[in-house]
Formats: C-alpha cells, sequence, structure tokens
C-alpha cells in the first residue's frame, strides 16, 4: 500500500459488533475475563487498551516496522528508551537536540548513573571519536532541533553495528512521511505524536517504532511497569490526525520553502537554517536521505532585542511552543524551548539569542510571509 492508503487504514478495521467505521474509544481501566487466564487479548489498560493497540499498529505500518508503541508523551518515550540502559552506561547524543532531552539526560539521568556526550554528528567520526568502553546507544536527531542539521543515517547504523549500539533516531521533524529510519538499520525511531502525526495542536502522546524483537519486549515490559501510556482518548485523536499526515506534510513543505526562500533575502536575517536551501552544509544529504525538506526553519535575526521585536511583531504567525500544527507557530528556542541548556552550551551549539524557529503552517503561503514580511520592517 502506498503511504497515504496505510496512513488511513493500516491497522484499522470497522468495529466488529456496530461496523462503525472509526475505531472506537476504549474508555475502559480493565476487561472482564470469562475464567482464570482466559481473556479477549486484554487484562488491564495500563497494559494494553483496543485503541491504543490500532494506533500502535498504525504507526508500526507508516515507519515500516514490527511493532509500535504509544506513550503519554514523547518525553515518556524517551525515557522509556533510556531506561533499556543501566548505571554507568554511555550514551552519544546530538549536539542540537530538544532542549527537553537534555534536561532530562543532565539532570535527571545523570543523577543515576549514565553518562551522556552532546556532539555533532553531521560528521559521524565525531560519533566514532565519542565512544567509549561504556558507550551502549547512539541517539541522534535528523533534521534537529532547531538548527536543523542533518545526519548520515546508513553511516550511524554502519558504526553502531560494528561496536554493538543501539541506535536511535527523533523522527518528530520529518516525520515518517519524509523518511523512515528503520529502511537503513536504524533500531528504535521515536516520535512526538503531538507535534506533526497529529498535527492540530490539541493533544499529547509518544510513539516507538521497533523491529527488534527483545528490545521490544524489554520496552513492553519498561510501559508496562511504569505506566507512562497514551490515553484511549488520545491515541483516537492521534489516529485521526494521521489519516492526513501526507497531505499536511505536503503542504508544510512546499510552504517552508517559499518561507524559507523568502527570509533568505532579507537583510535583516543573518542566516537561515533550512536543509531545503543549498545553502545548507547537509543540503546534498537532505536530498538524498529525505523525500523532501519539512515544514521547519530556524533563523538567526543577530540580537535577542530583534528577535524580541520579530516575536511581538507578528500576526498571522502564534507565538507558542511546540510545532508541527496547521497554524503557524514561531518561537525562541533560547528561552522556551531550549531555555534549560546553559548559555555557554546553547552558544557552542548554534542556538544565539537571535534565534527564532517557525514551523510553517498550511494556510495560504502568502499570507504567512505578509506577516513576517510586516514583523522584519518594525525591527
Amino acid at each position: 500500500m502506498g503511504f497515504s492508503t496505510k496512513a488511513i487504514h493500516a491497522g484499522i478495521e470497522p468495529d466488529p459488533s456496530t461496523g462503525s467505521i472509526m475505531t472506537p474509544i476504549h474508555l475502559t481501566s480493565t476487561y472482564v475475563q470469562e475464567e482464570l487466564g482466559r481473556h479477549k487479548g486484554y487484562e488491564y489498560s495500563r497494559v494494553s487498551n483496543p485503541t491504543r493497540t490500532v494506533l500502535e499498529k498504525n504507526i508500526a505500518s507508516l515507519e515500516n516496522g514490527n511493532e509500535g508503541l504509544a506513550f503519554a508523551s514523547g518525553m515518556a518515550a524517551e525515557s522509556a528508551i533510556f531506561q533499556l540502559l543501566k548505571s554507568g552506561d554511555h550514551v552519544i547524543a546530538s549536539r542540537n537536540v530538544y532542549g527537553g532531552t537534555y534536561r532530562l539526560a543532565k539532570l535527571v539521568l545523570n543523577d543515576y548513573g549514565l553518562d551522556f556526550d552532546f556532539v555533532d554528528t553531521t560528521d559521524v567520526a565525531n560519533i566514532k571519536g565519542a565512544v567509549k568502553l561504556n558507550t551502549r546507544m547512539v541517539f541522534v536527531e535528523t533534521p534537529t532541533n532547531p538548527t536543523m542539521e542533518i545526519t548520515d543515517l546508513p553511516a550511524v547504523v554502519k558504526l553502531c553495528k560494528s561496536k554493538k549500539l543501539i541506535s536511535v533516531v527523533d523522527n518528530t521533524f520529518a516525520t515518517p512521511y519524509l523518511q523512515n529510519p528503520l529502511d537503513v538499520g536504524i533500531d528504535i525511531v521515536l516520535h512526538s505524536a503531538t507535534k506533526y502525526l497529529n498535527g492540530h495542536s490539541d493533544m499529547l502522546g509518544g510513539l516507538v517504532v521497533l523491529n527488534n524483537r527483545a528490545l521490544t519486549d524489554r520496552l513492553r515490559f519498561i510501559q508496562k511497569s511504569v505506566g507512562a501510556i497514551m490515553s484511549p482518548f488520545e491515541a483516537w485523536m492521534c489516529l485521526r490526525g494521521i489519516k492526513t499526515l501526507a497531505v499536511r506534510m505536503a503542504r508544510h513543505d512546499l510552504n517552508a520553502i517559499e518561507v524559507a526562500a523568502f527570509l533568505n533575502t532579507q537583510r535583516k536575517v543573518k542566516k537561515v537554517n533550512y536543509p531545503g536551501l543549498l545553502s545548507h552544509p547537509q543540503h546534498r544529504l537532505a536530498q538524498k536521505q529525505m523525500r523532501g525538506f519539512g515544514g521547519m526553519i530556524s533563523f538567526d535575526l543577530g540580537s535577542l532585542e530583534k528577535a524580541k521585536k520579530l516575536l511581538k511583531s507578528v500576526r498571522l504567525c502564534s507565538l507558542a511552543e511546540s510545532l508541527g500544527g496547521v497554524e503557524t507557530l514561531i518561537s525562541h528556542p533560547a528561552t522556551m524551548t531550549h531555555a534549560s541548556v546553559p548559555p555557554d552550551e546553547r552558544k557552542r551549539i548554534g542556538v544565539t539569542d537571535g534565534l527564532v524557529r517557525i514551523s510553517v503552517g498550511i494556510e495560504d503561503v502568502e499570507d504567512i510571509i505578509a506577516d513576517l514580511k510586516q514583523a522584519l520592517a518594525r525591527i
């Protein structure tokens, strides 16, 4: 099946009792058993729920994986992935990961004995150079949040397999519409379902997809034990959003290319980070590895004062956390998504005080550009 067909139909069957074409929301905590040891596949909703199961099958199909798991949030999913490790283990991660990932690693998991190094993964030699005797995992975002760096996934797979390391890719920015890391041998794919998969800024969730049976079984055990599961209603909301993922991503991609091209001509904009631009240092890799460039852009205005002025002046673009909704969202990473990253570290990875991140929506692109143009004129 093609991608759009899978998005609408994979894992989804008409309800057997009513014929309902939409997956029912199974709002139940427990399930009646016929006798001891005999049930219909469900015992308790922390372990599994029929609505959640459909979503897990759907995302597994879209990522060309065998198993999917749905969590309460992207960070809950990420936390479960790191719980595959034990105290004393070492993780190599992309330097430009989401600020919440840095916060989880440095301000929570370090206290439990996990060691993290954040490196420039655009050059796989940097990953290889960071490998220690206790390294167990490589965690990559591509494109990265918020500077849009691209990592060569086949090269990461080759290195990880040679060193027997677990490879993880946060595929939130690209979505399975634009790239499928499992296809090149990545072990685990992670999504904040809150973003593009849902696409309507009205739910929270995290999704994980794998092909490895041992890792899947361990993650399911962790999920069952910790209980950070997606609710049936959130799962239903995400399923509804995924049905239009293909048409939304196509529009996000088209709009972002035009917005990036516009920003790239503005003298008040010092730098534009977008893999679809020829000036992007990994543009050719993005062309090779992805089926489009996505809807995320960041651009540097040179100072905090100028960024504040622009963010106060926009009218159509909404100043807000998050991304991936149908509406255009604009944010200031240094004080919002990456506020937990120390200033010196932010500077080192390119998250300057003048950096603005925009999640380009699916409005008429002329209106998005007009709003940015009038806001830039006020600087």
